[in-house]
């Protein structure tokens, strides 16, 4: 069991020593940290040892006790003070309970009278402790569900939905220092590289490795959002700093992704803006940026103005009908990666992207769309969409094609058409996204008594990234992962409680909890009772 440490201020020597000495406090089960005979000398040593317990006199030169208590208090709120006076005074009674003093002791006191005292605060800060530890335990096993609230004030941000002062506010509860001179988002995601094997377990390592990189940097902030990868949120002083911080991470990134040879990524970094309710501002021009991912070169993280220059080779040098094949492999990985949100920004990006004389011409125009119809149609097929699902479209398209007269009626008929190719897709994906939960839930009842299964474990078993899965597995199931795997050992506790003669502490085990005391506090906190007491009901 941790001991309980122990300072002592007193200015009357005598009385010190015989506190100090007439007690063995190892064997009490305390450590004796320090001593000092006034306030002012004690008070930097307070702070370096951070003792659990405060023993103090209550009048001494150059600070008294209270003064003492009362600074304690504010830098370690949770130290616990018993004052020791001489005199028997209302006055002070009254201020040691207001600064929050445990105990207020009159002199002389013997020392089985300060055992016992002890004794009994003691207790209460060890189950103080036991509760902050169990508190933090929950977090940490909870963290899946505190990343999808994070997300959701991430999208008020990014909204203009709060006030200044109610994102600060918010913020702090995540530990979040929003007040800054400077914003800017980063929109980022990773992507496998089809043909290198073993990436699936890589994926895990690299996602992991990011987001702890990323928290353990003070002025970015981390945002995951499933399949579409994370948000970073930057702070600076000025928009010099903030151009030197982006510059860093960007170096980190690329340094940390030299491991990953079968893993890709691709940024796209906003406007720096310098207002909180200017972030939807720094978002839009983010992913605009990050739209570019399906027509520049990947393993960058890229402003928008930046897009041109990192195209592959050849992407958009159309100058004539052969080369504009060459669009093909932009409007694929779009079909292939790109969400409905999406299709706007990619549009865009196309549009900008591509000489301007090759809408000029009707011809030409015709001719760009009845491409990416070919690419649509040839999509479709690969992933197994019926001709019949995309019939009436095509017979529209088709119709389409005759009728282009301008740009903007061109875009509009590749947003509808690129629309509903995704929402096939989708359609495909949630039946294959049915046989990965299906797979999941295996795993998990097949391994739920195990400590290590988490989300990451599992997510690896199914080939997908972790923030990738927990999106999915969320969506399809009503509940986060954590969520599940919690109800199914608790339903197999609650089992064993009614049916077994098995201890609490043993089923803790044979459920996937190997502290009893965890145990029975995650019980308590999702069924409503203790173990105990829910064990007690088979005899009502």
């Amino acid at each position: 069991m941790e001991k309980i440490k122990i300072f002592l201020v007193e200015d009357e020597i005598v009385i010190r020593n015989g506190i100090k000495n007439s007690i063995e406090w190892e064997r009490e089960g305390y450590t004796f940290v320090g001593e000092a005979s006034d306030g002012e000398l004690a008070y930097p040593m307070i702070l370096k040892e951070k003792p659990d317990i405060l023993i103090t006199d209550i009048r001494m030169p150059f600070m008294d006790g209270l003064e003492l208590s009362r600074l304690a208090k504010q830098e370690l709120p949770d130290i616990r003070i018993l004052i020791l006076s001489g005199y028997d005074e209302f006055d002070y009674a009254k201020e040691a309970i207001r600064l929050g003093v445990t105990e207020y002791l009159l002199k002389p006191i013997s020392a089985s009278k300060l055992l016992e005292s002890l004794k009994g605060v003691s207790q209460l800060i060890r189950q103080e402790k036991e509760e902050r530890a169990l508190l933090k335990r929950y977090a940490e096993d909870m963290k899946e569900n505190t990343e999808r609230e994070k997300l959701k004030l991430f999208g008020q941000l990014i909204s203009g939905g709060l006030s200044t002062a109610e994102a600060i506010d918010l913020g702090r509860q995540y530990d979040m220092n929003l007040s800054a001179h400077v914003y800017e988002i980063i929109l980022f995601k990773f992507f496998s590289i089809i043909g290198v094997g073993g990436q699936s377990n890589f994926l895990v390592e690299a996602c992991e490795r990011l987001e702890d990189m990323i928290r353990k940097i003070p002025y970015i902030y981390i945002f995951q959002r499933g399949i579409d990868g994370w948000a970073f949120l930057l702070t600076a002083e000025d928009e010099e700093q903030m151009e030197q911080k982006t510059d860093r991470l960007g170096k980190r990134i690329e340094s940390m992704m030299e491991d990953y040879q079968g893993i890709e990524y691709f940024g796209g970094i906003g406007k720096p803006v310098m207002r909180l309710r200017e972030l939807p501002q720094s978002f839009c021009e983010a992913d605009y940026a990050f739209s570019g991912r399906f027509l520049s070169r990947l393993n960058r993280i890229v402003r928008v103005g930046e897009l041109k220059d990192m195209q592959g080779p050849g992407n958009f040098e159309v100058s004539g009908f052969g080369e504009i094949e060459r669009t093909r492999e932009s409007v694929e990985k779009f079909l292939n990666n790109g969400t409905q949100d999406e299709i706007e920004g990619f549009v865009k990006v196309y549009m900008k992207e591509m000489p301007e004389d090759n809408f000029k011409s009707v011809l030409m125009r015709q001719y760009i769309v009845m491409d990416v119809y070919i690419v649509i149609m040839s999509f479709c097929e690969k992933i197994g969409v019926s001709d019949d699902a995309f019939q009436d479209e095509a017979e529209r398209f088709k119709d389409a094609i005759q009728k282009v007269h301008t740009a903007e009626e061109m875009l509009e008929y590749m947003r509808k058409f690129l629309s509903r190719a995704i929402e096939l897709r989708d359609m495909v994906s949630g039946r294959r996204y049915s046989d990965i939960i299906e797979a999941a839930k295996e795993k998990i009842e097949s391994a739920y008594m195990l400590e290590e299964i988490s989300l990451n474990t599992v997510a690896a078993g199914v080939g997908m990234s972790p923030s990738y899965f927990s999106s999915v597995f969320s969506r399809e199931m009503g509940k986060t992962f954590v969520e599940y795997l919690t109800g199914i050992r608790m339903d197999k506790a609650k089992e064993l409680l009614m049916c077994s003669s098995m201890k609490t502490s043993e089923i803790g085990y044979e459920v996937g909890y190997k502290d009893p005391h965890y145990f029975s506090y995650l019980f308590k906190k999702t069924q409503g009772c203790s173990p105990k007491e829910y064990r007690a009901r088979r005899k009502d």
